[in-house]
Formats: C-alpha cells, sequence, structure tokens
C-alpha cells in the first residue's frame, strides 16, 4: 500500500489537530466518519446534469470522511483510550461507509451497475483477505496496490476532476468502442486492483499458514 508509507507526514498535519482534541471521544468520531460517507453517498446517488455540483460536494464529504477516519485512532492514542472494541468499531465502520459510498455512485446515474458491482466486490475482499490475516493469526496484512487510503484519494481526484471538466465534454473516452465516463473507469480500476490486491494479501497468509 503506497501511501502507508507516508504516514508519518500524515502525522504532521494530523497530531496538532488530534491534541486539539482529546476531549472528545474517538468512537463518536468514527460515527462522524459513516454520517459523512453517507452524505457523500446520497450526493453522488442523486446527481443529475443539472446538478453537476453534487459530484464536487459528494468528493468534498469524502475528503471529510478521510479526515475523521484518520483522526479517530489518533485521538484515541494521544488519549490512551485506544482498545480492541475501538478498533473494531473503526474497521466496521470503514467497510460501512465504503458500501454506502460506492453504492451511491452504483445506484445513481454516474456508472452502469455491472462495472460497479465488480468494484464493490473488489474493494471488499481487499478489507476482507486484510482483517482475515489477523483473524487467522497472521499479522493484518496492509499490502498490495489498492487499499483504503488509495481508493479515497482516487475518489476524491476522479470527483474533482469530473466536476472542474464537465463544462468542457472531457469526462469520458472510448475505449474499445465503449464509451467509459471518468467514475466508471475508476470503478474499472476498483475492480482490478481490488481483486488482484485480495488474490495477492491471500496467496500471503496461505504462505505464511502453511509454515505453521
Amino acid at each position: 500500500m503506497v501511501l502507508n508509507n507516508y504516514r508519518e507526514q500524515a502525522d504532521f498535519f494530523l497530531k496538532p489537530l488530534a491534541k486539539k482534541m482529546l476531549h472528545v471521544n474517538p468512537d463518536f468520531i468514527s460515527w462522524l466518519s459513516l454520517l459523512c460517507a453517507l452524505i457523500a453517498g446520497l450526493f453522488f446517488y442523486f446527481y443529475h446534469e443539472e446538478r453537476s455540483f453534487f459530484v464536487l460536494l459528494g468528493g468534498i464529504f469524502v475528503i471529510i470522511n478521510s479526515l475523521f477516519d484518520a483522526l479517530d485512532g489518533k485521538i484515541a492514542k494521544l488519549a490512551g483510550k485506544a482498545s480492541l472494541r475501538g478498533d473494531f468499531l473503526d474497521h466496521s465502520i470503514d467497510r460501512y461507509a465504503d458500501i454506502l459510498i460506492l453504492s451511491g455512485i452504483i445506484l445513481g446515474p454516474l456508472v452502469r451497475t455491472w462495472i460497479g458491482v465488480l468494484a464493490l466486490i473488489g474493494v471488499l475482499m481487499t478489507s476482507y483477505m486484510g482483517t482475515q490475516a489477523d483473524a487467522v493469526g497472521v499479522s493484518r496484512d496492509y499490502g498490495g496496490i489498492a487499499g483504503r487510503a488509495e481508493r479515497l484519494v482516487l475518489l476524491i481526484l476522479f470527483s474533482f476532476l469530473y466536476f472542474f471538466l464537465y463544462d468542457t465534454g472531457f469526462t469520458s473516452l472510448h475505449i474499445l468502442e465503449t464509451e467509459l465516463n471518468l467514475f466508471e473507469l475508476l470503478l474499472i480500476w476498483f475492480a482490478i486492483s481490488g481483486n488482484m490486491t485480495a488474490l495477492y494479501r491471500g496467496k500471503n497468509t496461505w504462505d505464511q499458514l502453511s509454515k505453521k
């Protein structure tokens, strides 16, 4: 996971903010992240050509979701409130957040359903393989090319690109005689990279278990 290597740089911005929020329950921050994911999904779902700014608003709430998701664990550690229960809640909410955001894109007019379903499978299996490794006694696996941080960054980037390029007509490409818009290209990448990452993590876990 490429962005995992930049956690120290992210801490430079997150720690000062987290220190100012030590009085806030980390679980409350986790629930706020889920609320932002729901709002982002709704904006994507209700997108319309006459409301192209909904895509931008969806991207903005994905940013806020990402910020809260990063802050809850940081606050818990700095406040001495880190616990297995909090870790369980955080990962559970992350999965629901992924589903809410992607469901808004899939069920709305932005992408064809079959593309969205394949993307959702890739996203969920990537996360499942990472946590399942931990469940069977192998350390949690964050490897591969499609971690959650990468997905969120790409989703934010494509949301902004779609909005700012909308009036130019450069929001879609013709590939193999098929017209695909930016969100469809993104979700195809989620499907391919997600399933590749799931297989990669699965193989790592299988190899480690065979040595026990």
